[in-house]
């Protein structure tokens, strides 16, 4: 899953929106989803949770992953659909300035946590 640039994440004050793109974390979230996400840094990340990030070998690119676990000062990111997705197994950890936010809602279409 990945986010667009001119759509987001746009900040809200500590809040910011994001739609996501492609199939990378299905069956959690798919392609048109909306997404409510708290602004963060990696700091503030907990394993597990889903995040949006600048992804290191794409600059410009946001995706929104799962963090998986911290490996040498970044996050391991992971998508929940295993072959069909672009994660830290292709571009490797992400440090933690490269997190922009936490996922945490779908707002549509249908409102639920993630």
């Amino acid at each position: 899953m990945r986010t667009r640039g001119d759509e987001g994440p746009r900040p809200l004050l500590p809040w910011s929106l994001a739609r996501v793109e492609g199939s990378s974390m299905q069956p959690t979230l798919r392609a048109g989803d909306r997404l409510l996400c708290r602004t963060t840094d990696g700091g503030e990340v907990r394993p597990g949770q889903v995040v949006v990030a600048h992804r290191p070998d794409r600059p410009g690119l946001l995706v929104v992953k799962r963090a998986v676990h911290r490996d040498r000062g970044g996050w391991w990111l992971e998508g929940d659909h295993e072959q069909g997705s672009h994660d830290s197994w292709v571009f490797g950890p992400v440090p933690d300035s490269a997190v922009v936010a936490r996922v945490v809602l779908r707002l549509w279409p249908r409102p639920r946590r993630v």
